[in-house]
């Protein structure tokens, strides 16, 4: 069916541009920053970049509309996720349109929103702001929100004190007031080596790998069993989960190194402190005893990879409210992936996630978007130019 509101020619011809740089995070986002950085330069933005460590990567943080007055951050990451082994039935970075949607990798997630934003804004200088908006596109959301700190760091650094944000996450334009956060580590099993034939003698890494992974998952079946539980999220309870595993060189030989990468993704309120010591008091007084009678320097050590805080902003809170009525969604949801806009709250910026695409197509083969989504977002930041500018005429 096709959508009842075509987007504009100007927002789809920016989509278009900005899935055409293959900004998969392992790579470069250094040409989409400079593109959006040359749109921004006619409007009179005051415009801060934050580098990586070796400036392969950069974070653009803009403000348009008055200087020194609190304004609104519309917020979006600029890395998409790979495409390798992946079946696209098109080029991936060459948007196709057919049948009301947009495929192409990042439609959903989530340069279309960034899109949206950048055909807008000219339009809310040429009204006049009196309120200022702020565009914060990162880097390496994908792998763990990473360039989103630096863009913060400098923020903060710079005195700008924003008064709310709305980070574009694909949530099919309803306002998300919450979502879990997430903790990754990756755990090393240190083993010793020895014929299979003499397996007894030797310290079995693989083995061990597998008992611990055995507790993680005693673990996630508890929260599904027990809870505590949250019914307004789409997964009510706190999950752990073992996402890779490598050990092992060949059936004869005992393998003496194993490496396993595991998540925790917490409600709010949920600690996963205390999820990781009951993991760490498991492995020394369980696993660890029989490692060590064969081989002392044996053991399991982990290391965090990663960490996103939860969202957890009010139902009552300005900015909720605020997005409730642009979006013309009295609902509220709570989403179980996590975003940048955790960040932004514990930098003391009132933040909800809300944005155009379904999470439900992203990461996948023929991501889309539909027509539809990418004008009601043209239309939610069309309501936001209302709230900001002074009166039309």
């Amino acid at each position: 069916m096709k959508p009842n509101v075509a987007p504009a020619a100007e927002t789809l011809e920016l989509i278009r541009t900005l899935i055409a740089f293959p900004t998969v995070s392992r790579d470069s986002n250094l040409q989409l920053i400079d593109y959006v950085r040359e749109l921004l330069r006619p409007l009179d933005a005051e415009v801060r970049l934050t580098f990586d460590r070796d400036k392969h990567k950069a974070n653009l943080f803009a403000t348009l509309g008055p200087r020194g007055v609190p304004g609104v951050v519309l917020s979006g990451h600029t890395d998409v996720v790979p495409v390798d082994g992946q079946d696209w039935a098109t080029d991936p970075f060459v948007v196709t349109e057919r049948d009301g949607k947009l495929y192409g990798r990042g439609t959903s997630d989530m340069k279309s929103f960034i899109g949206c934003a950048l055909a807008v804004v000219p339009e809310f200088v040429g009204r006049g702001l009196q309120t200022p908006v702020h565009l914060a596109f990162s880097y390496d959301e994908e792998v763990g929100c990473l360039g989103v700190r630096g863009l913060l760091a400098d923020m903060v650094q710079a005195g700008i004190r924003p008064k709310s944000c709305i980070v574009g996450e694909p949530t099919e334009m309803c306002p998300v007031i919450a979502h879990k956060g997430k903790r990754s580590y990756r755990c090393t099993v240190r083993g010793l080596a020895s014929h299979s034939a003499y397996a007894p003698y030797g310290v079995n890494a693989v083995e061990a790998a597998a008992e611990a992974v055995a507790f993680l998952k005693q673990l996630a079946r508890r929260h599904r069993d027990r809870g505590p539980y949250d019914r307004g999220f789409d997964v009510a309870y706190t999950t752990v989960h073992t996402g890779v595993i490598r050990g092992g060189t060949a059936l004869n030989i005992v393998p003496h190194e194993c490496v396993f990468d595991f998540e925790f993704r917490c409600l709010p309120g949920d600690d996963p402190d205390a999820l990781l010591r009951e993991f760490e008091a498991h492995l020394r007084t369980v696993i660890e005893p029989e490692m060590h009678a064969v081989d002392p320097r044996s053991g399991l050590s982990i290391v965090k990879m990663s960490e996103i805080p939860a969202l957890d902003t009010g139902a009552e809170a300005e900015i909720t409210a605020l997005a409730q009525e642009l979006s013309g969604n009295g609902d509220i949801a709570k989403v179980s992936f996590g975003t940048e806009a955790s960040q932004f709250q514990v930098a003391g910026v009132p933040t909800v996630v809300c944005g155009p695409g379904s999470i439900r197509e992203a990461h996948k083969p023929d991501e889309f978007v539909t027509l539809a989504q990418v004008a009601r977002c043209e239309t939610f930041l069309r309501g936001l130019l209302g709230q900001l500018c002074r009166p039309a005429g």
